[in-house]
């Protein structure tokens, strides 16, 4: 899927979201707007941040599921706790999201501040693609009554709510008991999610197009307590048997999906999860051979730049002819490592996930 044709200006609208608490965040937001003016596109800022980007052209709209309805595109200027947030808005929209990372790592941002120009370009002339990230649906039950229902893009989480105390789960798979878990929780994510909370905890890294589900166990003590993958189809479940060594009617645990909503879950509760009937859309631009970080870069690359990993000496396509993005000696990956190392240390935006 592709973005709109070029030269299609008229009626071009994109809806931006901000962290409004970052002076850079606003300053590049004012640029966006300003040139994507320039290019005939238009842009809609929501009403809480609306004061303090202080745009004369944009138009204001309030918070609700239908703030993105009509916009060609979610653009998102913070890091991916900003993102995941304006994902709540572009989902029921159908329209992509496109991030400007000014966070920690920013697995799901596709630009960098100094890719702006590149950036508003592509967007102009419509040549970006859009890709789809699968979600996660959640439903919450007690005594077979639904209390809750939900998703998420990165993971739903059960977790203790105290810290002197350890939970009592049982772990399903596809309608069968798989285990007991004296454990801190469990994440249930997505590919996407897989280098978020999944990983901090332990699970391994999945490439984005790879169709799975993660089950990955939070300091469990037990015999088999190791992180697995499953089939996109199968339904993951964890039944809250209670607080080890606690006797409280009152929530021992709390689902939270995204980081974002959070559902209280008393002892008997059972958390469903499964692939999400929805899933959340992320524009993609075209990569720039020139750049010194190349926008629409493979996972690979990214892992490579968001991590700072190691990659000295490879020669891989430079042996064979072809154009070495990650070639031993080029500047471009080391730089861009540089700079991610930087915003951590910076501290710039804490989202809790990668």
């Amino acid at each position: 899927m592709t973005g709109w044709p070029a030269g299609a200006a008229s009626g071009r609208v994109v809806l931006l979201v901000v962290h409004a608490g970052r002076p850079e965040a606003l300053r590049v937001a004012r640029a966006l707007i300003e040139r994507l003016g320039d290019a005939g596109v238009a842009a809609r800022v929501l009403a809480p941040e609306a004061g303090a980007i202080a745009s004369a052209t944009a138009a204001v709209v309030p918070v609700t599921e239908t703030a993105a309805a009509g916009a060609e595109m979610v653009l998102v200027v913070g890091g991916d706790g900003t993102l995941l947030r304006a994902a709540e808005l572009a989902r029921p929209a159908r329209a992509p999201l496109l991030g400007v990372n000014l966070g920690h790592v920013g697995f799901l941002a596709e630009a960098e501040p100094e890719d702006l120009s590149a950036a508003v370009a592509s967007i102009a002339a419509g040549k970006y693609s859009v890709e789809q990230r699968m979600t996660v649906d959640v439903a919450v039950r007690t005594n077979g009554e639904q209390l809750a229902a939900t998703w998420a893009l990165n993971e739903a989480t059960v977790e203790k709510a105290a810290r002197e105390r350890m939970l009592d789960l049982v772990i399903e798979v596809d309608g069968r008991p798989l285990s007991r878990w004296g454990c801190d929780g469990v994440v249930f994510a997505t590919p996407t999610g897989s280098t978020a909370y999944a990983f901090s905890a332990g699970g391994p890294v999945v490439w984005p197009e790879v169709e799975a589900l993660l089950m990955v166990p939070i300091s469990a003590h037990a015999l088999f307590a190791a992180p697995m993958v499953v089939s996109p189809e199968s339904v993951l479940a964890a039944e809250v048997i209670g607080v080890a060594g606690g006797q409280s009617e009152t929530a021992g645990a709390v689902l939270w999906c995204d980081g974002r909503r959070m559902v209280e879950l008393p002892p008997g509760s059972r958390v469903e999860v499964r692939r999400g009937d929805l899933p959340v859309l992320l524009a993609r631009l075209p990569a720039l051979a020139d750049a010194d970080r190349p926008i629409g870069a493979p996972f690979t690359d990214r892992l490579v730049a968001k991590f700072g990993l190691p990659v000295t000496g490879w020669r891989g396509r430079a042996d064979r002819g072809g154009r070495d993005g990650l070639a031993h000696g080029s500047p471009a990956w080391p730089e861009a490592a540089r700079r991610q190392g930087r915003r951590r240390q910076a501290g710039e935006e804490s989202s809790g996930h990668a």
